[in-house]
């Protein structure tokens, strides 16, 4: 049964064979006037609600979905888990990461492992593999499921207020340290704290936080004593820290440190079979998200996703799906203004005889980007800046910054 938007232009459905799918250079979706009108329904999807267990048919990831599912049902007594409080269903609901592929089903079985001996964990993989997501799934599958769950972008970190955002700081230490502040590790306690993009992270907080790991207590900022802790530390990154480590850029003693469980989550374009079950699912969310009926891609639709590369990886197949239901949500959009795939042309055919690609003025394109935008939203610009992927702030100071007219003119 083909999905409908109540009250939308012609037919009602929604084109899934028009969503077409970016490349390299083209990150967009295609819309056709004409939508084809019969649709086929997903053999295997992942059927969120009912069903949302249907991915775990591998034997080794029976026990993550399973301890994780009763953990979010738990979870909704109110008890404070998560440093985000709502972080959407893909983080509400983790589990559906593993998905059918062979080498998530070696993932669920260290994270029970990881879960339950609370060992320090790093995770590897590309960026948009869903790393955070399973940094959840982990602290989702174990006791420490009732504690929080901090995040820490270690390339956010401020360079002068760093240490004290981790481990606390008295009042007075510095300079603006009107009061006592418990940092991010004391913060998680009992439970996990992620440090994503753990690469980033510079040298001498790398060694503090190796005491960290060692001791298992903090010293917060102008204190005279320790303070234990009580946390597991799960750390990711896409670098290769082997690397890093030769290079002299992480720290060896680290690096053993954190890797006392090692997952490794392989990039989309290695889990075709996963495919079709992640499209169901960000459907179904964003449907829910958008108050419309899910889609019900075709098979045609689902062989066109399940070969295209993904560089990046499931985040990437998330955008463009909820991409697809955002410009979708008015349908009087006029046809002009709903987005198309051109044919675009080879690399080799876009350089030049030198061999260099032509110059391109960043600013214009910045500033193309934002109209055609606010075009496809009939200039709403909360809804313009989650199509480009930015925040509505960085959309009102771009704006700001080419000026009104010149973005809608």
């Amino acid at each position: 049964m083909a999905a409908k938007i109540p009250g939308a232009h012609g037919s009602g459905k929604v084109p899934w064979e028009g969503v077409g799918l970016p490349d390299s250079r083209r990150w967009c979706i295609r819309m056709d006037d004409n939508p084809p009108q019969t649709h086929a329904p997903v053999d295997d999807g992942l059927g969120v609600g009912a069903s949302t267990a249907a991915p775990m048919t591998i034997a080794s990831g029976k026990g993550v979905a399973a301890s994780t599912a009763k953990k979010s049902a738990a979870g909704k007594s109110g008890s404070p888990r998560d440093g985000k409080s709502d972080g959407g269903e893909e983080l509400q609901r983790p589990e559906w990461v593993l998905g059918r592929n062979p080498a998530m089903a070696r993932v669920a079985r260290s994270i029970e492992r990881a879960a339950e001996v609370g060992c320090t964990v790093l995770i590897l993989g590309e960026t948009g593999c869903g790393k955070e997501i399973l940094a959840r799934l982990l602290h989702r599958s174990g006791p420490r499921a009732s504690r929080p769950f901090v995040p820490v972008n270690c390339g956010a970190l401020s360079s002068t207020l760093a240490e004290s955002q981790l481990f606390g700081h008295e009042k007075g230490a510095f300079t603006g340290a009107d009061g006592k502040a418990i940092g991010i590790f004391r913060a998680a306690e009992g439970g996990v704290v992620f440090l994503d993009e753990i690469g980033e992270m510079p040298a001498d907080l790398q060694t503090k936080l190796l005491r960290v790991l060692q001791q298992r207590e903090v010293h917060p900022v102008g204190a005279t004593q320790p303070v234990p802790i009580d946390v597991q530390v799960v750390a990711a990154t896409n670098r290769d820290l082997q690397t890093e480590v030769m290079k002299g850029t992480f720290r060896e003693d680290l690096y053993f440190r954190l890797n006392m469980i090692e997952l490794r989550i392989p990039p989309l374009r290695e889990r075709p079979e996963d495919i079709p079950e992640f499209v169901d699912f960000f459907a179904q969310q964003y449907a829910r998200s958008y108050r419309v009926e899910a889609w019900q891609p075709s098979a045609e639709t689902l062989a066109e996703f399940s070969a295209f590369d993904w560089p990046g990886n499931v985040r990437q197949l998330s955008h463009v799906i909820e991409q697809a239901y955002v410009l979708q949500m008015d349908p009087q959009l006029p046809p002009r203004s709903r987005p198309r795939v051109a044919a675009v042309e080879e690399p080799e055919e876009l350089l030049s005889a030198d061999g260099k690609l032509p110059f391109v003025d960043l600013n214009m394109l910045r500033k193309c980007a934002v109209k055609q935008a606010l075009e496809m939203t009939r200039g709403h610009k909360s809804r313009a800046a989650k199509l480009l992927g930015v925040h509505p702030n960085t959309m009102t100071r771009i704006i700001a910054e080419i000026g009104d007219d010149a973005a809608l003119s």
